[in-house]
């Protein structure tokens, strides 16, 4: 039986009350400023990625024409088209926002849903703002309701609960009555798909997840504004969505329902620090740490990784694999690799994940001696952590504990910490100064009145 579901109105009907119900002055600053952030954190991954062959491949399935804006692309574009593309780059190197209790990347699936939606319909930025806001909460909180059991089924959470967050967010920002925002987060349950085998070879599928949700949730509100009716029971019921993708798990609709528009939980959404998973990002941080110490890699016998059972299918097996990963993009999902290469560099951007890097014997020498240990007591998926015990040649044991992710709730980037990585990242693209700046005013003054276009974000 799952917990939290009463008699009466379906969840999806008790969702769609509080989208239909809510408006932009009922929106917390906390909330608000957390939407602003994921605006800019999205843009300036738009354009980092506007150059990667997967998106020139994806742009390639779209046709241009319409009113909608492909960050960083000239010509217009459909929105449905737009926000596949927008998603899939923002996705791409998997240095977008997460969600500490999911995990998801909602920015990347949220944002560009509601923007191409705005364009599309001619909506102004307070509208922007609503979906933004609402979908993103709405997000963070489904990814609450069976944490783990997604990612155990075979799923990507972000794919799948994005495009019923999506489909929430778009209904939000048009202003659509309970019963048609009911519906549309009804019809998204029969869009939702994202697999996440792109893990046996490293393979771009998990890119176009974010994309795909994001264009899904458009159709799916476009579809429920002209009637067409998806079933109000596509959350909690006998074949409905957690059913389908979440089996092992009872879901647990308390967290998705309680203190819904009274406690916001998207303002603790984290921004990366590291272009790569989110759960080794703590790790990198403690190889850092040891490199920091003087510990030359040489000395070094062997690295034991305390983690989390549930990330280890993601992030430490085939152990062989994810001590030598095939290609650049499975190298960001293998938590040796992305120590060790931070142990090196100090870093793990974009020039770390290259054809180049992945074939470097120092880093692969060092990646090969690092393996882990199910901790029972790690507390993944509430809270992301990092531990590794090092054995020295002489002897020695050092161990080095992250409580927390860094860039998250416990320890925000600052502004100018979001300020510099939205530049590096639109520099890494290719934009000039002046572009950056203007599009760093643009995503400062998105939610004010008036019509949104992103036409100042074209390329």
């Amino acid at each position: 039986m799952s917990k939290g579901v009463a008699a009466g109105p379906a969840i999806a009907e008790r969702l769609a009350v509080w989208l239909a119900d809510l408006d932009a002055a009922k929106i917390p600053a906390p909330a608000e400023d957390m939407a602003r952030k994921l605006v800019l954190d999205v843009i300036g991954l738009c354009i980092a990625a506007r150059r990667e062959d997967y998106v020139h491949a994806t742009l390639a399935a779209a046709e241009p024409g319409r009113a909608c804006t492909v960050f960083g692309h000239s010509g217009t574009f459909s929105a449905f088209d737009a926000a596949l593309v927008n998603g899939t780059a923002a996705h791409g190197e998997d240095f977008d926002d997460t969600f500490e209790g999911g995990p998801v990347h909602s920015g990347a699936v949220i944002v560009p849903a509601v923007l191409a939606v705005c364009e599309r319909e001619n909506l102004d930025g307070r509208r922007a703002l609503l979906g933004i806001a609402a979908g993103t909460e709405v997000m963070c909180r489904l990814a609450l309701v069976a944490p783990k059991a997604i990612h155990a089924a075979g799923f990507h959470p972000t794919a799948v609960l994005g495009a019923l967050s999506s489909a929430g967010a778009v209904a939000a920002a048009l202003g659509l009555k309970a019963e048609h925002a009911a519906s549309a987060i009804g019809i998204a349950g029969s869009m939702a798909a994202g697999i996440i085998e792109y893990l046996a070879e490293g393979t771009w599928t998990k890119r176009m997840h974010a994309g795909w949700a994001a264009q899904a949730g458009i159709r799916a509100a476009l579809m429920a504004r002209a009637g067409f009716h998806g079933p109000r029971t596509v959350l909690e019921g006998t074949h409905g969505f957690f059913k389908a993708f979440a089996p092992s798990r009872a879901a647990n609709f308390v967290n998705l329902l309680d203190g819904l528009g009274e406690r916001w939980v998207m303002p603790s959404i984290a921004f990366k620090p590291y272009a790569c998973g989110t759960m080794t990002q703590p790790y990198i941080d403690c190889a850092i740490v040891l490199a920091d110490r003087g510990i030359a890699a040489d000395q070094i016998v062997e690295i034991v990784c305390k983690v989390g059972e549930g990330t280890v299918h993601r992030l430490w097996e085939p152990l062989s694999g994810k001590h030598a990963p095939p290609t650049p993009y499975a190298a960001k999902f293998s938590t040796p690799f992305c120590m060790a290469v931070g142990f090196f560099d100090r870093r793990a951007g974009f020039q770390q994940f290259t054809e180049s890097r992945i074939r470097d014997q120092a880093v692969l020498g060092l990646a090969g001696k690092i393996r882990y240990e199910i901790d029972p007591a790690n507390p993944y998926p509430a809270a992301f952590t990092g531990h590794l015990r090092a054995t020295l040649r002489d002897g020695r044991v050092t161990e080095i504990d992250q409580p927390h992710m860094r860039g998250g709730a416990q320890a925000p980037l600052s502004d100018a910490e979001l300020g510099q990585k939205f530049l590096d990242n639109v520099t890494y693209g290719g934009w000039s100064k002046e572009q950056a700046t203007r599009a760093s005013g643009w995503c400062a003054q998105v939610f004010a009145d008036g019509a949104v276009s992103c036409a100042a974000l074209r390329g």
